[in-house]
């Protein structure tokens, strides 16, 4: 194992872990131990991915030194439960940046998306925003096991040290933010907060107070809102998330628009062109 180490209760728990200098994909890896039949409730991670992939196919960018990590669930709950997995681990990744950034080093959100004089933030529906800018973004794979049953891949990728360049939107890293945190105190601090935040999503059972809790770490709730969605864009005030982790756009022709995926553009990007 390569410099990680899982938090005291998650250990407790019996969690496992494999730890990696470079990889070429944490998912993939996880990916294969599902097809496997692994019984689950073990994290992979890396310093350095060089195949990692993100929303729709989408490359993610993982340079020397950033986190990577993914976690392999076998949930026994109705697959669209196991979709909200994705909450989860959005209130457990800001849980554990809470723990290790110092409040000081939060400025006004640059993009007005975070509404709160920037806080770390949530951004629908697998991002994390930090000065407005992006830090993190989470990826969930759902794999059917060899007994028919279904496992759930949670990747989540933390810009430490680096954040890519040439992108539509801001990016950030802790280290350009004056924070000198590790990725293994990061992961540290992740395990953790999942013990904490799985519990309470208690098999689906508690998606309502884990939906309640994503909300109030929301970016962009109350705020000019553009959805980009098979080419079509919605454009309008972004309301809330229902039930269903759906994103409630109130339309500019005052229709109230249930989203289920798109991405998502908030403050002066949202009267963009997109």
């Amino acid at each position: 194992m390569t410099g990680f180490w899982l938090g005291p209760k998650a250990a407790a728990r019996g969690y496992r872990l494999n730890g990696f200098e470079t990889i070429g994909s944490t998912n993939s890896e996880a990916v294969k131990a599902a097809q496997a039949g692994d019984v689950g409730d073990v994290w992979y991670c890396a310093l350095q991915q060089t195949a990692g992939r993100g929303r729709r196919g989408r490359q993610w960018h993982s340079p020397p030194g950033n986190l990577a990590a993914s976690l392999l669930v076998v949930p026994d709950t109705d697959p669209a439960i196991a979709a909200t997995l994705g909450f989860v681990a959005g209130v457990a990744l800001n849980r554990a940046l809470q723990q290790v950034v110092p409040a000081a080093r939060l400025k006004v959100g640059i993009d007005g998306a975070d509404g709160q004089g920037g806080r770390i933030a949530l951004k629908w529906p697998n991002d994390v925003l930090i000065d407005g800018a992006k830090l993190a973004g989470i990826l969930l794979e759902a794999q059917k096991r060899p007994d028919g049953g279904l496992a759930i891949v949670i990747g989540i990728g933390v810009n430490v040290v680096a954040a890519p360049e040439g992108l539509p939107y801001p990016a950030t890293c802790l280290h350009a933010l004056g924070i000198d945190v590790s990725a293994a105190t990061m992961f540290e601090a992740l395990s953790e907060s999942w013990v904490d935040c799985i519990d309470i999503w208690n098999s689906g059972r508690g998606i309502g107070d884990i939906l309640e809790l994503w909300r109030s770490a929301a970016a962009g709730i109350g705020a000019e809102v553009a959805v980009s969605r098979d080419g079509d864009v919605v454009r309008g005030i972004f309301e809330t998330i229902d039930e269903a982790g759906r994103l409630i756009v109130r339309a500019n022709d005052n229709r109230r628009i249930a989203i289920t995926a798109g991405d998502v553009h908030f403050g002066a990007t949202a009267s963009l062109r997109i």
